[in-house]
């Protein structure tokens, strides 16, 4: 029997014909594929998976790689994509060579671990793919795929918390794109890095640097890699505004959030008018294919075809050419490259979030930036538009009314937990602007609706606990019930492990105690704030220190400290003003101190900061300060015996006054009302243990991704029930109504 290289004639001949065979198979995958009909696809290359005719390992490594590639982008079955790579990795172990099946392999194998929530053996399985990446002769091609499993490491390690692993993965990555002079990759593995700096947060230094290199790298890459790379754009721009929204720095975030929106509204309608060519061109295709369309008509329409292709591949990122993979990070929808923002080119192709995940992020940015500007109108729109596209995602998922996390197929959580969170963070600024303008209903609505939210989908929404806790605080200091809103304030710090925030809500609760006014309620805010005097310099933001300093402030105007009071005041000013830029707060800290110049008979100086105070209070719809100043005004005309004015003011606080109490009486009658203040935590459904660990493992390592910067700021003093009671600072003043 006569051989060729190292076959019998027998073995070939059957290795032939299953090549013809397996062409067959692949033509026929590919003429369903085209149709649409992935069920019929997905058969075909089965059957040469699953025939009992002898095929050539490579030609079953390469079904079994494409059937996995369907399965993770148009199905949830994961494990039965990774049985197919699991089994193409044995296959491809006996054959030398062949490292871009190999490195194809490695890497979905590593997405279907990711969509599992399996870290452990993820991490292992890249640690072996880089391993022979650096074994392989060092060409482009080694290093991109050396680029692309040291994205995949990091984010691994970041599902584990393990902050300097993938800060160490990143630079190996920044290393491989750096051989090569890919620069749009050096920028993705630098961005990558000030994520993870703005995650762990060690120091001010470090993150500073690591904006300082973004800034750096982001010059060298041109305009035309970055129109490939969209996703980039954002990415950068976004972890920019976190950055200075950690700082609350919100005047230099501002710069940014606008290039956010500028560049979404212009990507929104270029991916439209590609959107309208691409459904031009499916029906020329249409009307091309009919076999009895006259040649001059066919003529005309394959003309106009060639000049609409040409447009759309202008129009189109270069890099949706490529045969890419599926997205390392998240997704097994079938979404098109126009829903997508590409973070880097192939072989990553990976995306930070889903396009209409960024978009509805950039409507929250807008409004988190202009909130403290007292932009209501604005940000309500924004609200608007972000809930909308949430709730259109979230449908797409299969989340309804009646679904609960038990009811989340495991391969969806991570997607879902994406927009549930968006979610909260949207609802959250609804309560704190609709609390801010006395909106009472509304703010009852949005936060029924966040704990609503909670309690069906407790274990991946878990840190939004506390925030619901602080806000029903808010909400309850809002409506006059002073008691209730410390409680809720204290339950609130329970629920964190950030010092900041627990410093936060402390001092709100204080800010509740103070209110109250009896000897019992001013010991306990004593004993709250006495600690975090001199603990502002340990906290990583200023947010905190004018809380503190402005619970202390009031602490000290009870104790008729008054000099020392004025001093820690107007810093909390200067913080509001200079670095926060939130009118509500600088207009409540304006308060105190024209009532602290009024009990040292600076009228003049009174007068002048109660009016600048009075105009702010007006702008932001909020009563409840505008009722503090005036009865303020009234013991300033009093004093000077002003009685004109005094009468004029009295009848304007009067008729604010009738206002308040309506809000009030709508909210009290309100249905949630009494769940809303009620001493009680919150009740949610249990899951079971297995499904809890991998809701949990989803949800850090959402919360590690999408790093934003909570929105609760500091705000302060409403008036008492009895307008007499704000005159002096000896008579038990109800100091402070708690707002976002």
């Amino acid at each position: 029997m006569s051989f060729i290289f190292g076959f019998s004639l027998d073995q070939w001949q059957k290795a032939m014909e299953g090549a013809a065979i397996a062409e067959g198979l692949w033509g026929l995958a590919d003429h369903h594929q085209k149709l649409g009909e992935i069920g019929k696809t997905i058969k075909c290359l089965e059957a040469i998976c699953q025939s009992q005719i002898s095929f050539l390992p490579l030609v079953e490594v390469k079904s079994r790689l494409r059937v996995s590639a369907l399965l993770l982008r148009y199905s949830h079955n994961v494990n039965h994509a990774k049985s197919h790579l699991e089994r193409s990795l044995l296959l491809l172990k006996s054959i030398p060579s062949s490292y871009d099946l190999k490195f194809r392999t490695y890497s979905l194998l590593s997405h279907c671990y990711h969509l599992l929530g399996s870290f452990p053996p993820q991490r292992n399985l890249l640690l072996k793919a880089l391993e022979l990446a650096s074994s392989v002769p060092q060409d482009v091609s080694a290093y991109l795929w050396s680029c692309n499993f040291n994205s995949q490491l990091a984010n691994t390690f970041i599902n584990e918390s393990d902050f300097p692993s993938s800060l160490s993965a990143l630079e190996s990555g920044f290393f491989s794109a750096s051989q090569i002079c890919f620069t749009e990759l050096q920028m993705f593995f630098t961005a990558s890095m000030l994520h993870v700096h703005i995650m762990q947060w060690t120091d001010d230094y470090s993150v500073e640097k690591a904006v300082q290199r973004c800034d750096e790298i982001w010059q060298t890459v041109s305009s035309d890699k970055t129109d490939r790379c969209p996703g980039l754009f954002f990415y950068n721009e976004m972890l920019h505004v976190f950055y200075r929204l950690k700082l609350c720095d919100y005047k230099n975030a501002q710069h940014h959030v606008d290039r956010l929106d500028q560049a979404m509204n212009a990507h929104s309608h270029k991916m439209q008018e590609i959107q309208q060519l691409l459904d031009e061109l499916s029906s020329l295709d249409h009307s091309l294919s009919r076999y009895d369309l006259p040649s001059r008509e066919r003529s005309a329409l394959s003309a106009r075809q060639s000049q609409l292709q040409d447009r759309v591949n202008s129009l189109s990122p270069s890099s949706t050419t490529y045969n890419s993979l599926e997205s390392a990070y998240f997704g097994n929808t079938d979404r098109g490259w126009t829903e997508r923002l590409l973070l880097s080119p192939s072989p990553i192709d990976g995306e930070w979030l889903p396009k209409s995940a960024i978009y509805a992020l950039v409507h929250l940015m807008v409004v988190i930036s202009g909130r403290p500007k007292g932009l209501f109108k604005e940000c309500s729109k924004r609200i608007e538009s972000g809930l909308q596209i949430i709730q259109d995602e979230l449908i797409k998922l299969g989340i309804t009314d009646e679904v609960r996390e038990t009811d989340l197929r495991r391969t969806a959580i991570w997607m879902s937990t994406i927009f549930l969170m968006l979610q909260m963070q949207f609802l959250e600024n609804r309560v704190a602007l609709e609390l801010t303008r006395s909106d009472y209903v509304e703010a009852e609505e949005a936060l029924v609706e966040m704990k609503n939210f909670f309690t069906r989908f407790p274990t991946i929404l878990q840190a939004s606990e506390c925030v619901i806790e602080m806000l029903r605080g808010q909400y309850s200091h809002s409506v006059g019930c002073y008691n209730e809103a410390a409680f809720h304030c204290l339950e609130a710090t329970k629920l964190t492990g950030s010092t900041s925030m627990q410093a936060s809500c402390q001092a709100f609760a204080a800010v509740s105690y103070l209110t109250i006014g009896d000897a019992e309620s001013s010991s306990k805010a004593l004993d709250l704030i006495g600690p975090l005097n001199g603990m502002t310099n340990s906290l990583s933001g200023v947010r905190e220190e004018a809380s503190i300093l402005f619970a202390y402030g009031l602490l000290l105007m009870k104790q008729q400290d008054l000099q020392e009071a004025r001093n820690r005041l107007a810093k909390g000013l200067q913080i509001a003003h200079n670095h926060m830029g939130n009118l509500q707060l600088v207009s409540q800290y304006l308060t105190l101190l024209g009532n602290l110049a009024l009990s040292l008979h600076d009228t003049v100086q009174a007068r002048e900061i109660l009016r600048s105070s009075l105009t702010l209070a007006k702008k932001l719809y909020d009563i409840p300060t505008q009722l503090w100043i005036l009865s303020i005004f009234t013991a300033l005309y009093q004093q000077l015996g002003e009685k004109g004015n005094e009468m004029e003011n009295e009848e304007f606080r009067k008729k604010k006054w009738d206002e308040l109490q309506s809000k009030l009486a709508e909210a009290r009658g309100s249905i949630h009302h009494i769940e809303l203040v009620a001493k009680a935590r919150l009740e949610f459904h249990q899951v079971d243990d297995a499904q809890e660990e991998s809701l949990v493992a989803s949800g850090r390592s959402m919360q590690s991704n999408l790093d934003i910067p909570e929105s609760i700021g500091v705000e302060g003093p409403s008036p008492a029930p009895s307008s007499s009671r704000l005159v002096g600072l000896d008579t038990g003043k109800r100091w402070g109504k708690r707002r976002i």
